[in-house]
């Protein structure tokens, strides 16, 4: 006669989830098990995802400790108890609004993250989704809202009628950048490689552009101009010394990215006899975020979507990121 008492079992419903199962290969849509709630957590059933370009990154293996498989995507929109939520996809900030404790880390990696059908996040990085934004104009703001809000209003300390550089035109954060920027009364001037890009950054507001192929683009840049205030800049590179010099005196030059790797040829004489400061920038705390948040309530700020895949898709999304051709956010749509 068996005496055992049966295990107690946990069965949990499947859900659809994109996963990246191997590094370097492509996304995959599978049934996984769906979260399971617990203390102090939100369970998010998931209407739009976006993505960013962390999310090609991961899939190339080029972020350390990434452990799979695992499902990616950092911003996304939809419901919590029937309350229409956006996530905000920085968790652990910290104490410091000055910067970020050790155990910072994005929603997507190492935590599972939106590209499924639910989510589960720490409750207090949910937050009511501004009213006048679509579900999936919702799910493209968090990562480049914040991001943008912190580089330029915060570690830019950007005021109303000062001159912005924006490197880099046709990305989610240098876009929501330049909204944030134009709705706080600045003058703004945006790089890229694409001239149809640049076009559509003048039909926006940009009051000067300048393709960074030309030979010359920095000269351009200074011609019937007399500088920036606030450089912000995600490519670092070579191209980065050529910024430091179209710097005003007391200027501010951002730093959140460096796609094009190592900052060479840096100038201390350009830097220090121009009082210049040169800041980094990651993410934003918790309570840029719920600034993020009133700014573009305020302002009635609509992030720009390049494209819309359904999950089936998701390898062809990323291969936007891949070939930067997007002109504004990549999005998911996860609701059947």
């Amino acid at each position: 006669m068996n005496t055992h008492q049966p295990h107690h079992i946990l069965y949990f419903a499947p859900m659809r989830a994109i996963r990246l199962n191997e590094i370097g290969s492509p996304l995959t849509l599978a049934e996984i098990p769906s979260p399971m709630s617990e203390a102090g957590m939100s369970i998010v059933n998931l209407k739009y995802a976006a993505l960013n370009r962390r999310d090609y990154w991961m899939q190339q293996g080029l972020y350390p400790g990434i452990i799979v498989p695992l499902t990616p995507g950092s911003d996304g929109s939809g419901l919590v108890d029937g309350r229409e939520v956006v996530i905000n996809p920085g968790l652990h900030w910290g104490d410091s609004e000055r910067y970020q404790e050790s155990k910072f880390n994005v929603l997507g990696m190492p935590a599972d993250g939106t590209l499924a059908e639910q989510v589960i996040v720490p409750a207090e990085n949910i937050y009511d989704k501004p009213t006048h934004l679509t579900w999936k104009e919702a799910a493209a703001l968090p990562l480049a809202g914040v991001t943008a809000y912190r580089a330029l209003l915060v570690q830019g300390e950007a005021q109303p009628g000062e001159k912005v550089l924006i490197s880099g035109i046709g990305g989610g954060v240098a876009l929501m950048a330049m909204q944030l920027a134009l709705a706080h009364g600045l003058e703004v001037c945006v790089t890229s490689g694409n001239d149809d890009k640049l076009a559509r950054a003048r039909s926006m507001g940009a009051t000067y552009t300048v393709n960074y192929n030309d030979p010359d683009w920095h000269k351009t840049l200074m011609k019937g101009n007399d500088g920036f205030d606030i450089i912000l800049d995600s490519a670092g590179g070579e191209s980065f010394s050529q910024l430091q010099r179209v710097v005003r005196p007391g200027g501010r030059m951002i730093v959140y990215g460096g796609t094009l790797g190592k900052i060479q040829n840096l100038s201390p004489q350009v830097l220090y006899w121009r009082q210049m400061t040169i800041r980094g920038s990651t993410m934003g705390s918790p309570k840029d975020f719920a600034a993020m948040l009133a700014f573009v309530n305020t302002h009635r700020i609509k992030p720009v979507i390049d494209s819309v895949f359904n999950m089936e898709d998701a390898n062809a999304a990323l291969a936007k990121l891949r070939e930067s051709s997007q002109f504004g956010k990549v999005v998911i749509k996860i609701e059947s």
